[in-house]
């Protein structure tokens, strides 16, 4: 009877059993040992007390949620630790810089007094820093376009501060 070919043994190279999710955050490298399902809002408000990041529908319609992974707007209540693995994540406490000097978005919120009462606005903030990363000069339509919600209705405010941030980000003509 003939014998069949042998398959040569299969090398196994062992992996290290992953005991923890590692993601930076605000430039501060963090590992979540905890459930890999755990939404990334709530490791940012309950675990790391970073409260900017807010909860508003939990199904990503508001936006109030947004946050940055690795240069990309995200909503934070619907993404979980395990879709964040190795990533580099930025929250509106991110966005100052090492001096302390505020974003040009954040400086232009303040200038033209965009926020009422204020719940939406860190994500709105973070809705522009990547509008306007993607689109530098930026029309009505494309700000208006954003998605982010308001219940107070200050859009008009909210429009003029990212024709602001815009005029006064880095490397524009003054």
């Amino acid at each position: 009877m003939p014998q069949a070919p042998q398959t040569p043994p299969q090398k196994i190279v062992p992996q290290p059993i992953r005991s923890g999710i590692d993601i930076e955050i605000n430039g501060r490298r963090y590992r979540h040992t905890g459930d890999p399902e755990l939404p990334l809002l709530w490791y940012l408000r309950d675990v790391l007390r970073l409260t900017g990041c807010k909860y508003g529908c939990d199904d990503t319609s508001c936006g109030a949620c947004s946050v940055l992974v690795d240069g990309k707007l995200k909503r934070a209540c619907t993404l979980s630790m395990q879709a964040v693995v190795d990533k580099r994540i930025t929250t509106v406490e991110g966005l100052a810089g090492a001096d302390g000097k505020l974003h040009p978005v954040q400086q232009a919120w303040i200038d033209e007094d965009a926020i009422l009462c204020g719940y939406c606005q860190s994500g709105q903030i973070m809705a522009a820093v990547d509008l306007l990363a993607r689109k530098p000069n930026p029309s009505d339509a494309d700000i208006d376009g954003i998605g982010n919600l308001c219940r107070c209705g200050s859009y008009p405010r909210i429009r003029r501060a990212i024709q602001r941030a815009a005029a006064a980000m880095p490397g524009k003509p003054k």
